[in-house]
């Protein structure tokens, strides 16, 4: 018997394109499973993450809307392998504890709380889901964590927390004579409380005064800024929760008085403060996003430390200082990222 030499059919020269496709990817697909080529990507297992915030306003939404972006670019996905779940308690405590209650109930993979009310509420309501707080300014003095360190909990996250020397230096620019800075917020709110308590010794260290006025309800933002006409020579917002909700008030009060506004919120310049050194709050949203997605592949959220951000930038409204009777030093105008005319 004549001995034969076995090999592979030689494709038909006159094989049509599509056969040969086929006949391609078959190859490739046999040569993954051998371990000859790296076998095709696949998407993430389906998770649920469940989102939450305190309020909305363009910080608080640019930070929900960043965890969204860095869920997406890890291969989560609405619709497909992601179930996404949002609800804002619209400025209501008790509401942001039902919300906390009901997401807990749902049992998701991952539960992001956007600023310290309702940050506080989800970590009161579970000890076992994992929680990642974000827009949260002190989170040791809001006691989601008891420091900076990896909690060993179930809680970890990302901070807005600022340099404060650096926002008075930027108010001294802008207002080089300003002895008298008064400030508009929550005394509620841990997040301004602990602010409030830092400006108070930094500027009296600096020879200034702070000047307060407390704003327990976003309603009430426009007439505690009010009660400050021709007892300040600035006013400085940081990112209280109902400041931030009802910047416009505030901005009415700025112009018609001409009192300089300088806000901790990037934002709040598009809405009518003169200046802020700021945040950009799209990125902390993408820095937060970053930690869910390690927590949905099996990280423990308790080794992963709280975070902040120093990606800091400063955005000037030439139209508002003009409103508000400031000048912008020309050394301000070189070294701002955005200048809004």
């Amino acid at each position: 018997m004549s001995s034969t030499t076995s090999r592979p059919h030689a494709m038909p020269a006159t094989a049509s394109p599509s056969l040969v496709r086929r006949a391609a990817c078959g190859a490739l697909l046999l040569a993954a499973a051998a371990g000859g080529l790296p076998a095709f990507a696949q998407a993430p297992a389906s998770k649920s993450v469940a989102v939450t915030a305190i309020v909305e306003h363009p910080a608080l939404d640019a930070i929900r809307d960043g965890v969204r972006e860095a869920l997406r670019q890890a291969g989560y996905e609405t619709g497909k392998n992601l179930k996404w779940d949002y609800q804002s308690a619209q400025g209501n405590t008790g509401t942001a504890a039902q919300i906390a209650r009901k997401f807990v109930g749902d049992k998701p993979d991952a539960i992001v709380a956007i600023a310290t009310p309702s940050a506080q509420a989800v970590v009161a309501a579970t000890k076992t889901i994992p929680v990642v707080y974000s827009g949260v300014t002190d989170p040791v003095a809001a006691q989601l964590v008891k420091d900076w360190k990896p909690s060993g909990t179930n809680v970890t996250g990302v901070s807005d927390l600022l340099v404060l020397d650096k926002q008075i230096a930027l108010i001294r620019q802008l207002v080089p004579g300003a002895k008298r800075i008064g400030m508009v917020y929550n005394p509620g709110e841990a997040n301004s409380a602990v602010v409030v308590k830092q400006m108070r010794e930094l500027l009296s260290a600096a020879g200034l005064t702070l000047v307060e006025a407390a704003a327990p309800r976003s309603v009430d933002v426009g007439a505690a800024a009010r009660t400050l006409i021709g007892k300040v020579d600035a006013i400085y917002t940081n990112t209280d929760n109902n400041v931030v909700s009802a910047y416009e008030a505030l901005v009415k009060v700025g112009n018609d008085a001409k009192i300089p506004l300088v806000a901790a919120d990037t934002d709040s310049v598009k809405r009518g403060a003169v200046a802020a050194l700021g945040i950009d709050y799209r990125d902390l949203g993408l820095q937060t996003g970053r930690q869910v997605v390690r927590i949905l592949k099996g990280e423990a959220p308790g080794a992963i430390a709280s975070e902040t951000s120093d990606k800091l930038e400063l955005v000037l409204n030439a139209g508002a200082a003009k409103k508000q009777g400031v000048t912008l030093p020309p050394e301000l105008r070189k070294t701002a990222k955005t200048v809004i005319e």
